[in-house]
């Protein structure tokens, strides 16, 4: 499972120019299953997302997480983290899940995520979605978890 972790101020995410989910401070945080992801790696990165220590302390260094500061969580599908360009300028998307195995690992973590922390907001799987951010820092973290 792949995912792209940012620091924002505030981010929300709009379809058919509706706003579906938005959080003030927090992490904004794209992800992509792969065909060999489970409920194990998407459990993982729910625990990886809570922990992850990208927020300022007193002293300036990075020593909180999201649930250290009580920000949000917005999470977003975004397949195309797992495109390929290595052979050619057109990116390949055989490392993404099949749509079915995707929908429900993101629906697991958001799920997961909901049960362990709040605010938890999402986008909309499939969708076409336009994302709104002011990233924060800015700090962005690539983060890859295999079964």
């Amino acid at each position: 499972m792949r995912a792209l972790v940012q620091r924002v101020s505030q981010a929300r995410v709009e379809v058919a120019q509706r706003v579906v989910g938005e959080i003030g401070a927090g992490l904004l945080v794209f992800v992509c299953a792969e065909p060999d992801d489970d409920d194990a790696v998407a459990d993982k990165l729910v625990a990886k997302l809570l922990k992850l220590r990208i927020f300022s302390d007193d002293a300036g260094k990075m020593n909180r997480s999201v649930v250290d500061v009580q920000g949000g969580l917005l999470i977003v599908s975004q397949f195309t983290l797992a495109a390929d360009v290595s052979a050619g300028n057109r990116p390949s998307f055989t490392g993404a899940a099949p749509p079915d195995l995707g929908r429900r690992l993101y629906d697991r973590v958001v799920a997961m995520a909901r049960r362990q922390h709040a605010p938890v907001a999402s986008g909309e799987f499939g969708a076409d979605m336009q994302v709104h951010l002011i990233n924060d820092g800015p700090v962005t973290v690539p983060i890859t978890l295999r079964p």
